[in-house]
C-alpha cells in the first residue's frame, strides 16, 4: 500500500505526516482562480455598472455628505485600494472631500488606533477624509429607528445616520452563522449599538444559522430587515483569494449586489464531498489564521461540514495566543459540557461568551483532536482532546474509528467550505 505525504501549515511552520493512499477519500482546496489583472479598473466599472441600482457618481449630489463604512483590521479587505477610486470619483461628481468621511466597522470590536487606521485605507485617505470609531456600549452615539420583526431594537452610530448617503464597503467571505460576511453586516453588526448585536446574534441557536445559508436564516433576515429602515444608497464588495488578491469586485443595491458575491463565493471557496468521512484532518493555514481558538473555530466549522456523525476531526493550529478571549474562558470554566454552555447562553447571551457555544456545539456530532501549543489541561478545559503532535492524534483516531477510516485532508481549512453533492 503506498504512503501520501503531506505538509500542512501550523503556525509560521509546517507539519509532515504520511497516511496510506487507500485511506483517502479527498483533499479539499479552494477553486484556482485568476487574480484580476488591474483591479483599480475593475473598482471603477463596477461602481460604473452597478447591479440593480445607478452609479455612485450620480446618486451623490454636490451638497450631499456621504458616510463610508470601512471594515477593521479583523476583515481584509483591501479598503487601501479602493477608498482612493471611491473619493476619486466622488470629486469627480462635485463632491469635496469635506463632504466625505469614514466609520469603521468595528462591531464590538476594539476601537482602531491611527496607525491601524493608516494602514487599513491608505496614508493619502487618511489624510484626505475624517474617520471615525464606534464604541458600540456608549448608547449617546446611537440613534434608534425601531424594532424588528423578530424582536430587534434597531439603533445606529448617529455619524452614520446622520450623512445624506452610506456606502457600505468590505469583503464577502462565509460566515459560521451569518451565512456569509459583507453586504448588510457593514451596518449590523458594524456600525449598530451593542443590544442590537446582542440581539441578532442570539438568533444563531436557529439550526437555519448555519455557514453558507442566507435564505431562511433568521440572522441574515434580521440583519437585512433592521438595515431596511436606514437603507445604503450603494454597496462595494470585493473577493479575494487566500493571497489578499482582487478576484472579483461587486456593486450596487446592497440586498442584490451582496447575493451575487456570494454566489461567486461558493463556487470559489466551496468544495463538493460525494460522503461525510470518518475522519477529517484541516490546518487553519498557520499563522495568523491559528493565533487562538478564537480564529481557529472558523477551521472548525469547515471541517464539521466534511465529518460523519460520531466521527474525529484533528485541527492543527498553534494557538500561541490561546483562546483568544477571556470571556469564553469564563464561560467554560463555568460550563464543563456542551448542553451546559447552551442553556447558559440560552439564559443570558452575551457576545465574546457566544464563542463557547460556537465551538463546543460542533463538538455534539464529532470528537476534536487539537495539535496545538496549548497545555493539555487548558485544551480539555475546552472540551478538546489534547495531542502533542499530528502522530498521537492520529493514532488516537484510529484506536477509536479503526485502522482504515475514510479521510478527508483540509489544507485551506480556514477557507474551505465543504458540500454534499
Amino acid at each position: 500500500m503506498s504512503k501520501v505525504e503531506y505538509s500542512l501549515k501550523y503556525g509560521e511552520g509546517k507539519i509532515k505526516f504520511a497516511l496510506d493512499s487507500a485511506q483517502i477519500a479527498g483533499e479539499l482546496k479552494i477553486k484556482e482562480c485568476v487574480p484580476l489583472e488591474n483591479p483599480e479598473q475593475a473598482i471603477l466599472e463596477a461602481i460604473r455598472n452597478p447591479i440593480d441600482t445607478q452609479p455612485l457618481g450620480q446618486i451623490v449630489k454636490p451638497g450631499e455628505t456621504v458616510v463610508f463604512i470601512v471594515n477593521d483590521p479583523t476583515r481584509v479587505a483591501n479598503s487601501h485600494i479602493f477608498m482612493p477610486i471611491l473619493l476619486d470619483e466622488l470629486n469627480r461628481a462635485g463632491i469635496p472631500d469635506k463632504d466625505m468621511y469614514i466609520v469603521f466597522a468595528l462591531g464590538t470590536h476594539r476601537p482602531m488606533t491611527e496607525e491601524e487606521i493608516i494602514h487599513e485605507v491608505g496614508p493619502a485617505v487618511a489624510s484626505r477624509v475624517r474617520t471615525y470609531n464606534s464604541d458600540c456600549r456608549d448608547e449617546s452615539q446611537y440613534k434608534y429607528f425601531g424594532t424588528t420583526s423578530r424582536g430587534t431594537p434597531v439603533s445606529f452610530n448617529k455619524l452614520v445616520v446622520e450623512a445624506d448617503h452610506i456606502v457600505c464597503t468590505g469583503s464577502v467571505v462565509h460566515h459560521f452563522f451569518a451565512g456569509f460576511g459583507g453586504g448588510r453586516k457593514a451596518m449590523l453588526p458594524g456600525v449598530a449599538y451593542y443590544e442590537t448585536i446582542r440581539k441578532n446574534h442570539s438568533m444563531m441557536f436557529d439550526p437555519d444559522a448555519v455557514i453558507g445559508k442566507l435564505e431562511g436564516n433568521p440572522i441574515y433576515h434580521d440583519q437585512v430587515e433592521g438595515v431596511q429602515m436606514c437603507r445604503p444608497s450603494f454597496l462595494i464588495n470585493a473577493v479575494l483569494n487566500e493571497k489578499k488578491e482582487f478576484l472579483k469586485i461587486f456593486a450596487g443595491d446592497f440586498v442584490t449586489a451582496h447575493k451575487e458575491a456570494c454566489k461567486f463565493v461558493d463556487t470559489v471557496y466551496g468544495a463538493q464531498i460525494e460522503n461525510p468521512a470518518d475522519l477529517v484532518i484541516a490546518t487553519c493555514g498557520g499563522y495568523p489564521k491559528d493565533i487562538n481558538i478564537y480564529q481557529l473555530q472558523k477551521t472548525m466549522d469547515n471541517a464539521w461540514c466534511a465529518v460523519k456523525e460520531g466521527g474525529v476531526v484533528i485541527i492543527l493550529g498553534e494557538c500561541r495566543e490561546g483562546s483568544g478571549s477571556e470571556l469564553y474562558e469564563k464561560t467554560m470554566r463555568e460550563n464543563d459540557t456542551a448542553d451546559k454552555v447552551e442553556v447558559s447562553l440560552r439564559a443570558n447571551f452575551q457576545i465574546g461568551a457566544h464563542k463557547a457555544y460556537a465551538v463546543t456545539r460542533l463538538m455534539k456530532k464529532a470528537e476534536f483532536i487539537l495539535v496545538s501549543s496549548l497545555e493539555p489541561e487548558i485544551s480539555k478545559s475546552l472540551l478538546f482532546t489534547p495531542a502533542k503532535d499530528v502522530e498521537e492524534a492520529l493514532a488516537m483516531a484510529f484506536d477509536k474509528l479503526g485502522p482504515n477510516p475514510r479521510i478527508i485532508i483540509m489544507p485551506q481549512g480556514s477557507l474551505t467550505v465543504p458540500r454534499l453533492k
